[in-house]
C-alpha cells in the first residue's frame, strides 16, 4: 500500500498474505450480522415475488436484525460464520494481500502505479480469490439465508454437511454456483475498495492532511467503502439471489438479473443497500485499520529476527 517511509523496511508478501486475511477475519467478526441482514434483505423480494404475497418480513438493518433475534434467537446472526472465516482466510489472502505485488507485476517491479494499472491489479487478484474460494461463499450464503422453519428443520446440519449436501445433491459444480457473477462483483469490489484506498490515503499523505497513522487509515477506509457499496450492490445482489437459488430456478446469472428486472423493477438491485453500506464501511474501517497494523507488527517482529542485537 501506499504511505510507506523510504526508510521502513517494507512488508514481505508473506506478511501482507497473512495479515489481509487475518485482518479480513477480525472484520467478519465485527461485522457478521450486518451482513446476514443484507442477505436476508436481498432475497426478501424473491420469496414475496415467487408466492406472491405482499407480505414483508424484514425491515430496514435493525429491524431485520430485531426480527431474527426475536424469532430465531441471537446465534441466527452469524449463521455461516465459520464459513464466512473460512472465506476471509483464503479469499482476503489473495486479493488484499496479493494486491502490491500484482501491481509491481504489471509494473515491472516499479513502484509508481497509474489508475489503469491498479485497476487492473485489483480486477486480477479479485479473480484469482473466487476461482478457489467461491465453494465457502456459497456455503456462507446459504446458512445466512437459512431461516428456521416451523417444524425446527435445518437446511443444513453444519458446515461440513453444507459442503457435502451441496455436492452431493447439486454436483461438485454446485460448490462454484454464481462464480460468474461472484467474479465480476469481487472484480468490482476489490477495483473499488482497493484502488479507493490506495489513492485517498496516497492523497492525503501528499497534501500531508495526515500522517500515515490511525485517523488516515479510517478516513481512506470509510470513503473506500462508501464508494465500493454505490459500485458493487446490484452485482451483489445477484449474486446472493443466484447462489442460494434452488436448481432451475434460474438458468444463469443473467437470467437472475433480468428476473429480478422484469418482476421487481431496478430498485431490486439495491435492495439491502443500508446494511450492505453498514458491512462494507464498517468492514473496510476495521479490516484496513487491522491490516496497516498487523503488517507493522509482523514487519517488526521480522526486523527483531533478523537483527537481535
Amino acid at each position: 500500500m501506499v504511505g510507506i517511509k523510504p526508510t521502513d523496511l517494507p512488508p514481505t508478501v508473506a506478511v501482507k498474505f497473512f495479515g489481509a486475511g487475518t485482518a479480513a477475519c477480525f472484520a467478519d467478526l465485527v461485522t457478521f450480522p450486518l451482513d446476514t441482514a443484507k442477505v436476508r434483505l436481498q432475497i426478501q423480494g424473491e420469496s414475496t415475488a415467487a408466492s406472491g404475497s405482499a407480505v414483508v418480513k424484514y425491515r430496514g438493518v435493525f429491524g431485520t436484525i430485531t426480527t431474527m433475534v426475536r424469532t430465531e434467537g441471537a446465534r441466527s446472526l452469524y449463521n455461516g460464520l465459520v464459513a464466512g472465516l473460512q472465506r476471509q482466510m483464503s479469499f482476503a489472502s489473495v486479493r488484499i494481500g496479493l494486491y502490491d505485488s500484482m501491481k509491481q507485476f504489471y509494473t515491472r517491479g516499479s513502484e509508481k502505479a497509474n489508475i489503469v494499472t491498479r485497476l487492473l491489479a485489483g480486477c486480477t487478484t479479485g479473480a484469482m480469490a473466487v476461482a478457489f474460494a467461491q465453494p465457502t461463499d456459497v456455503v456462507k450464503v446459504r446458512f445466512q439465508a437459512q431461516a428456521r422453519q416451523s417444524d425446527g428443520l435445518k437446511r443444513y446440519n453444519g458446515t461440513m454437511d453444507a459442503y457435502r449436501t451441496i455436492a452431493r445433491d447439486e454436483g461438485v459444480r454446485g460448490l462454484w454456483k454464481g462464480c460468474m457473477p461472484n467474479i465480476t462483483r469481487n472484480a468490482i469490489v476489490n477495483c473499488a475498495e482497493l484502488v479507493t484506498y490506495d489513492i485517498i490515503k496516497e492523497l492525503i499523505l501528499k497534501y500531508d492532511l495526515m500522517t500515515d497513522n490511525l485517523p488516515c487509515h479510517f478516513t481512506a477506509a470509510f470513503g473506500a467503502g462508501f464508494c465500493t457499496t454505490i459500485v458493487a450492490s446490484p452485482v451483489d445482489v445477484v449474486k446472493t439471489r443466484f447462489m442460494n437459488s434452488t436448481a432451475g430456478q434460474y438458468s444463469s446469472a443473467l437470467n437472475c438479473t433480468l428476473t429480478m428486472l422484469t418482476k421487481e423493477g431496478p430498485t431490486a438491485f439495491y435492495k439491502g443497500f443500508m446494511p450492505s453500506f453498514l458491512r462494507l464501511g464498517s468492514w473496510n474501517i476495521v479490516m484496513f485499520v487491522s491490516y496497516e497494523q498487523i503488517k507493522r507488527g509482523l514487519t517488526s517482529i521480522q526486523c527483531s529476527w533478523e537483527s537481535p542485537f
